[in-house]
Order: structure tokens, then C-alpha cells, then sequence
């Protein structure tokens, strides 16, 4: 019986290790932390999209000179740090003009410094609906969904959403 009991013997040590090693618990995989995205830089990054956007098409509609005069004081607003108020008069100037797709992306910048962030994806969206879906004003739509989901931790649909800002460019026909 001893030769029988020899080889589990010889075998026992290094089988227990196995076994207890394959029910052990992994450590935890630290997922990268990503730097949190401030307003400032999104709305930057939302804006300088359509800076940059050159396409030989850039549909401007015709504004009312009211609308006009309120995404101005919306601006000196927002350039003092008065959000509430920049939100305030753009949302007035949306009653008036509640399809302006001009409006609704001021608007959705605006919310962005809110931290507002569903508020903003909405409105970025309706904006990008009613509007040319050409140019920097489609940049803009498209950049500020591409912040947000940045915001959220969505990595894929933040790339997704930068696909869509290069389709908003046209590019112009070479003329030799």
C-alpha cells in the first residue's frame, strides 16, 4: 500500500498550490483615470471646432436683429462668468425663435458651463436636426456631443462623434 500512496504523496504539494492559486481572486485592474474635463475646456474645444471648420459651404442664415442683439448680450455674459444670465437671455431669444439652430448650440454652450451636461447634448442635438448639418455650425453640434460623451466616460461614442465633425466639412472642387 505505501507504493500506492507514494506518488499522491509526491504529487499533493504541488496539486494543493494549483488549486488554491486557481481560487484565488485576481487583484483589481485599474482602469486609467482620465482627467476631468473643465467647461472652459470643453466649450473651447466645442468652439474651436467650428474656427477650424473651412468648408467651401458655410450656411449662415439671415437673424433678426432682436435675436441679434440678445446673443450679443448673451456673449458679454458668458464672458463675465454670468451664466445664469447668458442662459436667461438666450432662452428669451429661444421663445422667439425657438428653431433657430444658431440659438439652440449658443444655448448648449451655455449649458455645458452649467454642468448641464443632458441639457446640453439636447439642445446640441435639435440644433444639429433643424440645422445645415454643413460647416462650423454642424462642427459645433457634433463637438459638443463629442465633449459630453467624453465627459460621460464614453470613449467610443466620443470617436464617433468626432467621425460625424469631419463629415461636416466640405471640401471644394480643384480648379486647375
Amino acid at each position: 500500500m505505501s507504493t500506492v500512496l507514494r506518488p499522491l504523496r509526491t504529487w499533493a504539494l504541488p496539486l494543493t498550490a494549483t488549486l488554491l492559486a486557481a481560487c484565488a481572486s485576481q487583484a483589481p485592474v485599474e482602469t486609467p483615470v482620465r482627467p476631468a474635463l473643465s467647461p472652459a475646456g470643453m466649450v473651447a474645444a466645442i468652439r474651436a471646432a467650428g474656427e477650424h471648420e473651412k468648408s467651401v459651404i458655410a450656411v449662415r442664415p439671415l437673424t433678426d436683429p432682436g435675436i441679434a442683439a440678445w446673443q450679443q448680450a448673451a456673449d458679454a455674459s458668458m464672458q463675465a462668468g454670468h451664466y445664469g444670465a447668458a442662459a436667461a437671455t438666450l432662452d428669451q431669444a429661444l421663445k422667439r425663435s425657438p428653431d433657430s439652430p444658431d440659438l439652440l448650440q449658443d444655448r448648449a454652450e451655455v449649458a455645458v458651463y452649467q454642468h448641464h451636461f443632458a441639457l446640453a447634448r439636447k439642445l446640441a442635438q435639435r440644433s444639429w436636426s433643424l440645422g445645415p448639418k454643413l460647416g462650423p455650425l454642424c462642427a459645433r453640434n457634433w463637438e459638443t456631443i463629442a465633449q459630453l460623451r467624453l465627459e460621460a466616460g464614453d470613449a467610443n461614442g466620443a470617436d464617433t462623434a468626432q467621425k460625424w465633425v469631419a463629415k461636416c466639412h466640405v471640401q471644394g472642387i480643384n480648379r486647375f
